[in-house]
């Protein structure tokens, strides 16, 4: 996959994570010539291994991030509204720990939590008696005094999916699986050296400005940009979860104040299944090389066996993930405990009067990629003769536009229209492709017209959509990115899955990595 067209960009983006896709979906909604490339899957790395909360951060309150807490407060209804079937509202169950903050501090914090910005769809902060309330019972009797409060889960992967469909609906050129070689100022030009990793192919692209969001990788990708430098020092932070059988009934989450004093959420996590994290772990090594340790297995086993009336074991674990987030300092020393390191994000830009600019994304969260995208866009627009207002806030991401009906009216819609299709599948496709799901349907009469079964739900219509609209190549990118069908499905369907993706011509695609 090739550029398809020979003139100069105006955006050249690199990275396919959260933040590229959506600085790639504000600038093609300004009118931009657009380009994207990553060189592995999109969302394989950090923006597939978060723990799938679009959150203000209550706990960066003490810390006195004020303006980073607003802003992701703020970002939670414009989510909300622009992907209902990603980003959905979610109620926090905060047990009181005498031994740790005071039930003043926590009223004190969820009452800022709550006025920081405007609520429009989530229910404030309230007290909440565990004994005679049902979010108690998975609790241990010890335990009498709560808070519940509002935040959002999202599917941290396929809003990244839903952001590069958005940007290739306004004409971004998007290209997975090609490795960015470098790039140097031609005149007022960006060259731009591609690898296309598949067919082992170089190839050059011409820019008018150059974005690296690379996340985790930012620092190497400056290194290849020829005279562009930075003196930024990156601390790599991994974060582990853990995922288990779900042990109560009810929606709700807890958000479990550990011994250390740190945080932990457990929440409800598709449909069948319990979510536990996260870790604050420093990590030296290769970031691709991430993964959970025992030392972590059993500091989450121990924090959250504190809490919940029935013991979790290790046994009960079915999968496990971890994710490493690049944090920038904001002082000069190495040994600053990590708590203290900002989540927010920060820029650089390499610019004079003449030369193409480059900007450089450091930090930022999966709750403000969108305001992030769009601050990047305001900062090139002052660069270069760019519209200055975009469209992000009010363009709802495809798959999005639901109606006056909403999601359930949608679902209702698709189970008059395929009677024969189980309800449970029906809400599964419209999670993960809100309104799309009819494409992926299509004209299909029954499950035997879906083709093949590999196990689950999972039919191979599915798995062609997923090739042809999603970039979608090997097995971990669909069962582990696309869907997380990967809990479900059995060796065999894996196997099969792999030999019928080898058999349509996605190279790679015999051995799942990312299988827990």
């Amino acid at each position: 996959m090739n550029p398809t067209h020979n003139r100069p960009y105006d955006l050249f983006v690199i990275g396919g994570g959260i933040n590229g896709a959506a600085i790639a979906c504000d600038a093609a909604g300004r009118g931009l010539c657009v380009a994207l490339v990553e060189m592995h899957d999109f969302a394989e790395g950090t923006s597939s291994r978060s723990s799938k909360l679009i959150h203000g951060g209550l706990r960066y309150l003490e810390t006195y991030d004020f303006k980073m807490v607003r802003e992701a407060l703020i970002e939670r209804e414009v989510l909300m509204f622009k992907a209902p079937h990603l980003v959905w509202p979610l109620r926090l169950v905060l047990p009181h720990v005498a031994s740790q903050r005071p039930r003043w501090v926590i009223r004190l914090g969820l009452f800022l939590y709550d006025h920081l910005a405007r609520r429009n769809h989530l229910p404030a902060s309230e007290s909440v008696d565990l004994h005679h309330d049902a979010v108690g019972r998975a609790l241990k009797p010890s335990f009498r005094h709560a808070f519940a409060y509002s935040d959002c889960r999202g599917d941290d992967a396929r809003l990244v999916i839903a952001n590069l469909l958005g940007a290739q609906r306004h004409g971004t050129e998007v290209l997975p699986r090609h490795e960015f070689m470098g790039a140097e100022r031609t005149g007022d030009l960006w060259q731009i050296c591609l690898r296309n990793v598949r067919t082992d192919v170089g190839f050059s692209v011409f820019a008018k400005a150059l974005v690296n969001a690379a996340g985790p990788w930012v620092v190497d990708v400056v290194d290849k940009i020829a005279g562009v430098t930075t003196d930024r020092q990156l601390r790599m932070v991994r974060g582990s979860h853990i995922v288990v059988p779900r042990q109560w009934d009810g929606e709700h989450a807890y958000f479990l104040q550990t011994q250390d004093a740190r945080t932990m959420e457990v929440f409800p996590y598709e449909e069948d299944f319990t979510s536990i994290g996260t870790t604050d772990e420093p990590w030296e090594e290769e970031p691709a090389k991430v993964e959970i340790s025992d030392k972590e297995i059993d500091y989450m086993l121990e924090q959250v066996n504190e809490f919940l009336r029935r013991p979790i074991r290790r046994e009960d674990i079915v999968w496990s993930y971890s994710g490493v987030r690049p944090l920038f300092e904001m002082g000069s020393s190495r040994d600053k405990d990590l708590s203290t390191l900002t989540r927010d994000y920060s820029f650089e830009v390499d610019h004079n009067p003449g030369r193409a600019p480059a900007l450089i994304v450091f930090g930022g969260k999966l709750t403000t990629h969108r305001r992030l995208a769009e601050h990047a866009m305001q900062t090139l627009c002052k660069l270069l003769p760019w519209p200055v207002v975009g469209r992000t806030d009010t363009e709802i991401l495809p798959g999005g536009d639901f109606g006056s009906g909403g999601i359930a009216g949608y679902e209702r819609d698709l189970r008059d229209r395929y009677p024969w299709l189980p309800t449970r599948q029906i809400k599964r496709y419209v999670r993960l492709y809100g309104t799309c799901a009819e494409n992926l349907i299509g004209g299909s009469s029954s499950l035997q017209a879906l083709g093949d079964h590999f196990g689950s739900d999972l039919y191979q219509r599915e798995v062609d959509y997923l090739i042809a609209t999603e970039w979608a190549c090997t097995v971990d990118d669909i069962i582990w990115r696309r869907t997380k069908l990967g809990l479900r499905l059995s060796a065999q369907g894996i196997d099969r899955l792999g030999s019928y993706l080898g058999e349509v011509g996605c190279a790679g695609a015999l051995k799942p990595t990312q299988s827990g």
